[in-house]
């Protein structure tokens, strides 16, 4: 993770105390003090308002201002200042896991959903962290690698958009709440399959990859097909990806087969960002009861066995459901709840370890048959 470009204009012996201050206060998701994290890009004193500039390397926009809360309380203890005025920045970034494979146009950082089973939620919660990314303050797309079964333009609500190429080669994404998107289905009439071998498929991914003109986004996030086959291998082998997010539930089944996409991102050399226990628990509308309908901690024992970070655990709720089947994800149809507010800190989280990724070597899990 690199350090923000710093302009420090303080006396040596104002200096000093502002940085421990600065350093003694940890960010909560990157585990770090903001000095040693690379965060703190300007310092300078106008009388006793200290000029404060923070710049982090993933997005919390929903944080700033309890941020800047707690650092002018820790600031105020030096006779030296009476005010902190405090302007921060984010700049992520660009990062590939895979050397090898050249960067997509405008795009910083590739960030693959995936789960080793359908069923799981993994669209749902792939589009979510899209709109919880950009709710935190960054420039978001996201790619439905489903070839044979695209759901991203009805959860987005764009079922009728149609790309336009002005040259022939390259084409228009479409724009819903705030982000990009691109999806086969955008290129199939309502009842038409996709009835593709898989190399077929893969070659689709890739056009549709390489063949939109993307905006500039801070963040691409794959939606990828459940499974480990050749749509797996094409995008974790010739995309320039990042890190993975696992999405399962807590019921063995899915475990199993969330299992064989960490094995499969293992092999491949990308970073797994963690884990996203999704239906983890039912709470009753009526009594508040909670229930855990497919097992419990299954995903938390899951990210503790193999090294990764358990991101959240989103609830069985039917508005949930509703809000993808309106066009409308629950971030941005009921930004002020619960689940929208779980579906920001997992985006948080994702940012976090996808800076981190930069600094650390690729994660390294052991997995073996009798586990």
């Amino acid at each position: 993770m690199s350090s923000a470009s710093q302009d420090y204009r303080l006396s040596d012996e104002l200096l000093g105390p502002v940085l421990a201050i600065l350093d003694a206060y940890q960010d909560p998701y990157l585990a770090q003090g903001l000095v040693s994290a690379g965060c703190v890009s300007k310092l300078s004193i106008d009388g006793k308002r200290l000029q404060l500039g923070l710049c982090y390397p993933y997005p919390c926009m929903t944080q700033y201002r309890d941020t800047v809360m707690a650092i002018t309380k820790k600031l105020a203890v030096l006779d030296a200042i009476d005010e902190v005025e405090c302007e921060i920045d984010f700049q992520p970034a660009s990062i590939s896991a895979i050397s090898t494979v050249e960067p997509i146009p405008n795009v910083k950082q590739v960030i693959a959903v995936a789960s080793g089973k359908g069923g799981v939620g993994k669209s749902t919660t792939s589009v979510n962290l899209a709109l919880a990314l950009a709710a935190e303050g960054a420039k978001v797309g996201i790619l439905d690698a489903d070839i044979y079964g695209p759901s991203i333009p009805l959860m987005l609500g764009v079922s009728d958009f149609r790309p336009v190429s002005a040259d022939g080669k390259m084409m228009s994404a479409a724009t819903a709440h705030g982000i990009s998107a691109q999806s086969i289905g955008f290129m199939l009439a309502d009842d038409e399959a996709a009835v593709w071998r898989g190399p077929m498929a893969a070659g689709a991914l890739a056009q549709l990859l390489n063949e939109t003109l993307w905006p500039e986004l801070d963040y691409l996030v794959i939606d990828m097909p459940p499974g480990t086959g050749d749509i797996q291998l094409t995008l974790s082998q010739k995309v320039p990806v990042t890190g993975a997010v696992v999405v399962t539930t807590p019921q063995d089944i899915a475990l199993a087969d969330a299992k064989k996409g960490i094995s499969m991102f293992q092999k491949v050399n990308i970073p797994v960002l963690g884990i996203v226990e999704n239906m983890s628990f039912h709470m009753c509308s009526e009594c508040g009861h909670k229930e855990h309908p497919f097992g419990s901690h299954g995903g938390s024992k899951m990210a503790q066995r193999y090294q990764v970070p358990l991101l959240g655990e989103l609830p069985l709720k039917l508005n949930i459901r509703e809000d993808v089947d309106n066009g409308k994800p629950t971030v941005v149809a009921d930004p002020d709840s619960e689940v929208a507010a779980l579906y920001r800190e997992i985006a948080r989280k994702v940012g976090a370890q996808l800076a981190l990724t930069k600094v650390q070597s690729t994660v390294s899990i052991s997995i073996s048959d009798d586990e």
